[in-house]
């Protein structure tokens, strides 16, 4: 049975024209992407996931954790800050401080956008609790519209954003040849206590709580629809029992970008990614991908 690869039918096309120089990769836009752990009864953490649209242009169907692009405005402004300091991000993430906040801006953002949950407290010890209700859900259709920046929510609501609840996880960029390019930084984080996620995405149909091991294993047996991204931080989380294992593990991760090449061989196009031999695609000319 084949798994669960996304794998758009324009791609061999694409990825023949980059082989052979005829077409021009778009330049990658910044973004974030957090994998939202809570721990489970018999000790093995649960991940949020959620199932894009299928109408979606980019992954139709297919599950990923929240995210989405950096919004410009959080380069020019300091937010409220709690945790390492912006400096110790940008070692991290290998950005100078102005990116660094952009894109730990961006991680929060997007999880309170499309899940509900917000990393951020009145205090740098403390996290709110319940994000419900309609004040709350004003704020953040504000912030989904681009009406409010993230920097003025937080100095509208009194909170300081909480980057030690975050660590830094992987980072893949877009192949070359898709036309809709992100850099993309993949991040953990816990469940805050009192907390509780929801689908406030309008580019989603479904969210669920899958623990890692049984993800990876429905995308095996192509009952999941997946980019490779996805699956690789997947299988990257099965070997810890609880969220704060995960925590724990992230200062030490690699965060050498992930980026798929195609080449010409023996007259096939060849995809891998680097690091990732599961995902690694021979296309023979006028053929669907194998």
């Amino acid at each position: 049975m084949a798994n669960g690869q996304w794998f758009p039918p324009e791609w061999p096309e694409r990825i023949r024209a980059l082989a052979e120089g005829t077409l021009t990769p778009a330049d990658p836009k910044r973004a974030a992407t957090v994998m939202l752990l809570r721990d489970t009864d018999d000790g093995a953490p649960a991940v949020h996931m959620l199932r894009r649209r299928a109408s979606m242009a980019f992954a139709g169907g297919a599950y990923a954790y929240p995210g989405g692009g950096v919004d410009p405005r959080d380069d020019d402004r300091l937010v409220g800050w709690a945790g390492p300091t912006r400096a110790w991000w940008a070692d991290r993430l290998g950005v100078d401080e102005t990116s660094a906040q952009a894109i730990v801006c961006a991680a929060v953002r997007e999880t309170y956008e499309e899940a509900g949950v917000l990393l951020a407290g009145p205090t740098p010890e403390t996290v709110v609790g319940d994000t419900t209700g309609s004040e709350w859900e004003a704020d953040r259709a504000s912030l989904v519209a681009r009406d409010l920046s993230f920097a003025e929510f937080l100095d509208r609501r009194g909170l300081v954003l909480r980057s030690d609840l975050l660590g830094a996880w992987t980072r893949w960029i877009t192949p070359e040849f898709e036309p809709r390019r992100y850099d993309t930084w993949f991040f953990v984080a816990a469940l805050p206590e009192g907390q509780r996620t929801r689908n406030a995405s309008t580019e989603a149909d479904r969210t669920v709580w899958i623990r890692p091991s049984e993800a990876a294993a429905s995308y095996d047996k192509g009952e999941l629809l997946m980019m490779p991204p996805t699956v690789a931080t997947l299988r990257q989380l099965v070997p810890y029992a609880t969220a704060v294992e995960a925590l724990e593990a992230a200062p030490g991760r690699d965060l050498t970008p992930v980026l798929a090449r195609a080449r010409l061989e023996n007259g096939e196009v060849v995809l891998a990614w680097p690091g990732h031999d599961e995902f690694t695609k021979h296309i023979r000319t006028g053929e669907a991908p194998a």
